[in-house]
């Protein structure tokens, strides 16, 4: 058996990558690690290259050990050929030695048209076989988790801006049409996750490319999804303006419509205004309930936009309103009729839920509903659903001795302390 080879320098896109670039800068180690192997070099290739035990590299990427020393912070450097700058050091030895020669490229060469002889892959064909895939990877975000899906589109989204930028003509344009969507849906599964930055990076690029290609129904539902991000963020006056821009954008549907249309009532909700918000969500619930539009774009879900969603949108929103015991009827009547398939929005409206409990001073039956979404917060690392818990923990603390209570906020607790190592929001 051949033994693996501790490589040369890590592949050229990887650090270019923001995350990569922000790690770097943090000197976060972890998720240097974790990003060094999506990018095929292993913990145990890892730790020979930089003159460390797999089981300390290990250590690192679980967050239970941090690299503090200078000397092991120049090792990594060295070995993965991190160049000095980058985590905050001199220059290296070898920066300043002739590059080692490149290894073979996984796309084409910007010499090479696509489909060409010396091309690795065909764009085309590319675009179809991601446009296969995109149906699975929201049918496994919605019932698995974000981050089963995340790495994946992310290499697929690095692959298409590498393709795209040696690919000309009408190729080019598919590229840039699936782009669009897939750096949209990793925008997302960030924002699932609470990494707000990346969500509104791959959000912006989404538009870049979407606007370039001329798609104009997908410049109109990330215009939704910046809204979206704008509400999550507690902007209201930018989640109005948001929504507002969407609903008159020239590739707006009656489902785009109704997603702006309750983003538009959120907003209106957060800035304290029933009358506004409640004559939106019931303009979205009639949109959402037209059974007219043709659902004709599979790399592009929209399928979750039904009146029942539109609904958990409302209830929330009545909890912020003043009026949670119109909230609680509102989400036990809706999530006995939301398809078992989005188990991850299961976790996040019963959270919601479980917070509508609390403010109407009902302990036990927040703790119950609490409790049952902290296990699927946890499977599925939503940081959403972690928020409405938090939230609903700070309310219950007046009730910190009743015994299911006790049990729900130490093991939110627990969980927040060792199982998420980002901050979600609050």
């Amino acid at each position: 058996m051949t033994e693996a080879r501790v490589p040369d320098r890590l592949p050229p896109g990887l650090l270019s990558d923001p995350e990569m670039i922000a790690a770097c800068r943090r000197r976060d180690f972890g998720a240097i690690f974790r990003l060094v192997k999506l990018a095929g070099i292993y913990p145990s290739l890892i730790a020979r290259s930089c003159d460390m035990t797999p089981s300390r590299v290990g250590e690192v990427m679980a967050g239970r050990r941090k690299v503090e020393k200078i000397d092991l912070v120049e090792r990594i450097a060295d070995g993965l050929r991190i160049p000095g700058h980058m985590l905050g050091l001199a220059d290296r030895a070898w920066e300043r030695e002739s590059p080692p020669p490149r290894s073979r490229r996984l796309l084409p060469n910007p010499d090479n048209a696509t489909g060409g002889h010396g091309s690795l892959i065909d764009a085309e064909l590319f675009v179809s076989h991601l446009r296969g895939l995109m149906p699975n990877h929201y049918k496994t975000a919605n019932l698995l988790g974000s981050r089963h899906s995340l790495d994946s589109v992310k290499q697929h989204v690095h692959a298409l801006d590498r393709l795209q930028q040696s690919t000309c003509g009408s190729a080019r344009e598919q590229l840039l049409t699936i782009g669009a969507r897939t750096a949209e849906f990793l925008g997302w599964l960030n924002q699932d996750l609470g990494d707000f930055s990346q969500a509104i990076y791959w959000s912006d690029r989404a538009m870049e490319w979407a606007q370039e290609s001329g798609d104009d129904r997908m410049a109109a539902y990330v215009l939704f999804r910046k809204s979206n991000q704008a509400t999550a963020r507690r902007s209201p006056q930018q989640a109005v303006g948001l929504a507002r821009a969407c609903q008159r954008a020239p590739g707006t549907t009656p489902r785009i419509r109704a997603l702006a249309a309750q983003q538009e009532a959120q907003g209106h909700a957060l800035m304290g205004n029933p009358r506004l918000a409640q004559a939106k969500f019931d303009e979205a619930h009639e949109l959402a309930a037209d059974p007219e539009e043709p659902h004709d774009d599979d790399a592009l879900d929209m399928a979750y936009c039904t009146p029942t969603y539109i609904e958990m949108q409302r209830a929330g929103c009545l909890i912020e309103l003043g009026d949670p015991h119109a909230a609680v009827e509102m989400l036990e009547s809706e999530l006995r009729v939301l398809p078992p398939a989005y188990r991850t929005d299961h976790g996040v409206y019963l959270s919601r839920l479980a917070r509508a409990y609390a403010v109407s001073g009902e302990p036990g039956q927040a703790a119950t509903a609490a409790s049952r979404a902290l296990s699927i917060a946890i499977d599925a690392e939503s940081a959403r659903a972690l928020a409405e818990l938090s939230a609903a923990a700070r309310t219950l603390q007046r009730w910190g001795t009743v015994p299911e209570v006790a049990t729900f906020t130490g093991r939110l607790r627990l969980v927040s302390a060792t199982a998420f190592p980002r901050p979600f929001p609050t």
